[in-house]
């Protein structure tokens, strides 16, 4: 695919992981309110070098592969301090996800992020269809989903850090994506 842009809204920059991403991937990332429900591939306890293993090894040779595209989500008015990441995958099933550090969570910035990485999924990967696995319990994540227009199309059993748990498919075509950004661009009349 080339070049994973930067992206900037209005609070926050989305640069390209890079390995220099690893130290503060460490420091923000092993924590049990951002980890608990998420794919039980993350190890845990987290290694002390779990984000440089996991950015090297796993994360970057799959950008490069064209598989996998990630960011660092960073504050706009503070460009160094990175909060979360946000990512992409080309998995049957599993196409988005994201963590957020604990202390810019429910602030909205997940879903100012979510919106223009679902428009890079749509318009320049041009995929028909973006799904999202989630744990049952997170109703965080659940939410963003919710806003953004997705519906649920199914359970089934899934594997967590925290262990074994339902795990929720949510969905959005391309269609619905491009039906839900028009109507937010439409002005209302009140």
């Amino acid at each position: 695919m080339g070049i994973i842009p930067t992206f900037q809204t209005r609070r926050l920059i989305l640069t390209p992981l890079a390995l220099t991403d690893a130290p503060a991937i460490q420091r923000l990332f092993p924590h049990w309110e951002v980890v608990r429900y998420l794919d039980r591939r993350v190890p845990w306890p987290y290694p002390a070098d779990g984000a440089l293993t996991y950015v090297r090894d796993h994360a970057l040779p799959a950008v490069a592969a064209g598989r996998e595209w990630h960011w660092m989500i960073r504050l706009a008015e503070e460009p160094t301090q990175r909060i979360g990441n946000i990512s992409l995958y080309d998995q049957p099933g599993n196409n988005r996800g994201f963590w957020l550090a604990q202390q810019w969570q429910g602030k909205g910035y997940m879903r100012e992020a979510c919106a223009v990485i679902n428009g890079y999924w749509f318009e320049t990967l041009e995929r028909p269809v973006m799904r999202v696995p989630k744990a049952v319990g997170n109703l965080a994540s659940r939410k963003i989903s919710e806003r953004e227009g997705m519906r649920m199309i199914g359970t089934q059993q899934g594997d967590f850090v925290c262990g074994a748990l339902l795990k929720e498919i949510w969905e959005m075509t391309l269609e619905e994506w491009s039906r839900a950004k028009a109507a937010s661009r439409t002005p209302s009349c009140t």
